[in-house]
């Protein structure tokens, strides 16, 4: 097939880049910050030398507009924040006396005041600082940061274009602050927001903008009218204005619904809209609404969330498609290319069979700027890339690699009783509680204690070849008795041996399940300075060995207190990878399901009473349409009960989540048939007790006491006042204590007065219980 040239030009662009540099220098910057190793000035020039490297090595590449506003130093929703003038009354003063620390501030807290709440972007692993508004909320304009990035881009010669959270979004996604009465709805400061929206936008016009992008991910979810009258209302404001750019407003992630004839209908210049697989009907329904006559569509045809691949065949049938229904095409990935890693070329433990398979955003960057010479200029002039890539598709399709019989026949075999304990929760609460003869109120953690930077040096000191490995599993049983140790002294009830061996509690298990790929330089910002490398999932999946028994067990051999066996649940093993894209998730979802099974049962033959599955991603994975949310909430809590349904009814099984909204998966979580459930609670003020409560949950759960994603150490009283909230939605003998989750990120000093104070607490709170 050829493809005749588009009518007009199509330009390449992309929504937004990794931020943390090929070496992660940002979060070295930041921390060195944090730490008095780096001035701000340092940061600042750090932060700029990124931005500069970035923009010209997409312009390089051959993007035609590149994106400004989205790089930030902690999370772009704090930036809009900063940005309308809405820093919490417990942060101005900070924010007023030193911007960048009071910024810093508003993401982690000090030991005198509490950060903002932080939870998941959507569907995604990316977190975000949810805002905090109130009745009295006044917005003010500060567009320093917008307008000072498109100046630096634009000295260096660049065509750019800011990128801003758009004004409904930014209200959709805010929580009414502490203490303001029930039924506020932040949505109703709209008129309030939009001058100063509107301020901005002179100022980006005046600094050189032609065009900004508000980003408005939040309508591909579902919305009711009143939503719908707001956006409507929202974009006539601002498209009247006549000191503007020219608006683009873009969606992600998924269809946008309702919401399309609303935009279409809006005085706005053009639209940006995904058209990968997840949000394929966005191209039926724009169609449906007439197009967008005398307007700019930006087509997002490369998936910018997951590293496999494009069909770039595929995308150009899309996109000439597309050419009939608006003015002027564009080629984009489907949202930013913050949530892939930077290059897949400096990878070099993947074989390059396999590599050949693989797009990380410089490659991205290449697949866009491909498919846009495609459609200006016709396929003749990209024919040497469009063979490539079908020898590249093809051998991952018949690559063994993606297909192992035994294990596809194995997962054909499971039964609904596989999937099921057999012995209902109100048995095997009484043969647990024999078993393991805990107090009222028992405490625990999460799993993880601080990884060091000893440790770190000795993972480092093992790949170098400086230490054998005799020697490095010295290091790791030393930190696991000093761990316990420190537990028993503290006076925990159950504990956990810490996890020092594991380097990501994801990329630990995938790189001892076949099927998976570790990469070295794949980091991809979960929030602030904490990356994550994901491990790619490429094949079938299944445990060679034992992964966890040996380190478990030993920890065990050191203490007569329960010891917890530490796994990662299927549904947040696949949510915290990066996917295959060439079977159904549930398929996928049940082989990790049989191998961490073999794992539980393991635990168990080994003596282990207690096992956590963790399931964080539980409620991250939600997606993000009501309509599609039982088939997946079906097959991810079936996958839960296929890893634990084999135990006897006296091993406890516990199962974690945090950093979410749980009110509309409490069913699920009911569903998953877990003995003890621990969740964050601390930063939302105990709000998931009574979400629980409010079901009439029957089981045992430990809404989290202490905010470990901060460096404030709550007290033994702040610590026993949030208990008694909880007490209050919980009956005493089903209520946990215990942090939000794991400790991994913490330093050793706040995590003893941390867990000391937490222990104290429980102390305290079971003195004030009833006498049984």
């Amino acid at each position: 097939m050829t493809t005749k040239p588009a009518a007009a030009a199509a330009r390449a662009t992309v929504h937004g880049y990794p931020r943390q540099g090929q070496s992660r220098e940002l979060k070295k910057a930041i921390e060195g910050y944090w730490q008095g190793r780096v001035t701000a000035d340092a940061l600042r020039a750090t932060a700029a030398g990124l931005r500069r490297a970035n923009w010209q090595r997409l312009a390089a590449a051959g993007i035609h507009e590149v994106p400004t506003g989205d790089f930030s130093y902690y999370d772009h929703v704090l930036d809009t924040t900063v940005m309308v003038g809405a820093v919490p009354g417990r942060h101005r003063a900070a924010v007023a006396a030193d911007a960048l620390a009071g910024y810093f501030a508003m993401a982690r807290g000090t030991q005198d005041v509490a950060p903002l709440e932080m939870t998941k972007w959507f569907d995604t692993n990316y977190h975000y600082l949810v805002p905090e508004l109130d009745p009295d909320t006044v917005f003010t304009a500060d567009p320093a940061k917008q307008v000072g990035e498109l100046t630096e881009a634009l000295a260096l010669g660049l065509t750019a274009r800011p990128v801003l959270v758009g004004p409904v979004t930014y209200l959709l996604l805010a929580k009414p602050a502490p203490g303001v009465p029930a039924g506020f709805d932040p949505l109703t400061l709209l008129d309030r927001l939009l001058p100063v929206y509107a301020e901005i936008l002179a100022d980006l016009r005046a600094a050189g903008a032609e065009w900004v992008q508000l980003d408005e991910p939040a309508l591909v979810q579902d919305r009711t009218q009143a939503e719908l009258t707001a956006l409507a209302r929202a974009y006539r404001d601002l498209g009247a204005l006549t000191d503007r750019p020219r608006l683009l407003v873009a969606s992600y992630f998924d269809r946008l619904g309702d919401a399309l004839p609303v935009l279409a209908k809006a005085p706005v210049e053009g639209l940006a809209l995904d058209f990968t697989e997840a949000a394929a009907t966005n191209l039926d329904a724009l169609a449906a609404v007439g197009g967008l006559p005398g307007k700019r569509l930006v087509a997002g045809v490369v998936d910018g969330r997951n590293i496999w691949v494009n069909d770039l065949e595929k995308s150009l049938a899309t996109l000439g498609t597309l050419l009939g229904l608006a003015d002027q095409v564009d080629v984009a990935a489907s949202c930013s290319l913050l949530h892939v890693p930077l290059d897949a070329a400096v990878e070099r433990d993947i074989e390059p069979q396999i590599l050949r398979w693989l797009a990380f955003a410089r490659q991205k960057t290449r697949e866009v700027v491909t498919l846009a010479k495609g459609l200006a200029h016709g396929t003749d002039a990209i024919a040497a890339d469009l063979a490539a890539n079908r020898a590249d598709l093809a051998s991952r399709t018949v690559s063994p690699i993606t297909h192992d019989p035994a294990v596809r026949a194995r997962a054909a075999a499971v039964t609904d009783a596989d999937t099921h304990r057999a012995q209902p929760y109100a048995e095997r609460v009484a043969a647990q509680r024999a078993h393991l003869a805990l107090p009222l109120l028992p405490t625990t953690t999460i799993g993880s204690f601080p990884q060091t930077d000893e440790l770190r040096s000795a993972r480092a000191d093992l790949r170098a070849g400086r230490i054998d490995t005799a020697d490095y599993e010295e290091r790791i049983r030393a930190e696991i008795r000093d761990v316990i140790a420190f537990q028993e002294k503290t006076g925990l009830d159950v504990l956990v041996h810490g996890e020092a061996e594991r380097n990501d509690m994801v990329q630990y298990f995938a790189e001892q399940l076949t099927g998976y790929l570790a990469t070295r330089h794949g980091w991809v910002q979960s929030y602030g300075t904490r990356y994550v490398r994901p491990p790619i999932l490429a094949g079938d999946i299944s445990r060679p060995e034992p992964m966890t028994v040996r380190w478990t067990t030993y920890a065990q051999s050191l203490t007569g207190r329960p010891v917890k066996g530490m796994l990662t649940g299927p549904v947040t093993m696949l949510a915290w990878s990066f996917v295959r894209d060439d079977q159904p998730l549930a398929d996928t979802a049940r082989q990790v399901a049989l191998a961490l099974r073999d794992e539980v049962d393991d635990l168990e033959a080994a003596g282990t009473s207690v096992i956590q599955v963790d399931e964080p991603a539980l409620r991250e994975t939600l997606p993000l349409r009501a309509a599609d949310r039982p088939a997946y909430l079906a097959w991810a809590t079936e996958a839960f009960r296929l890893t634990t349904g084999g135990v006897r009814p006296d091993t406890q099984i516990h199962t974690h989540m945090c950093y979410a909204e749980f009110g509309d998966i409490v069913q699920a979580i009911d569903d998953l048939d877990a003995d003890v459930i621990s969740l964050e609670a601390a930063r939302s003020h105990m709000q998931v007790a009574r979400e629980l409560a409010a079901h009439g949950y029957p089981r045992e759960a430990g809404p989290g006491v202490y905010d470990i994603h901060s460096p404030r150490v709550p007290s033994a009283d702040e610590a026993a006042g949030l208990l008694r909230t909880g007490l209050q939605a919980i009956p005493a003998g089903r209520l946990w204590v215990n942090p939000d989750c794991g400790l991994k990120t913490r330093g050793w000093p706040e995590t003893r007065a941390c867990l000391e104070n937490l222990v104290a607490a429980a102390r305290t709170v079971r003195g004030e219980l009833p006498a049984s």
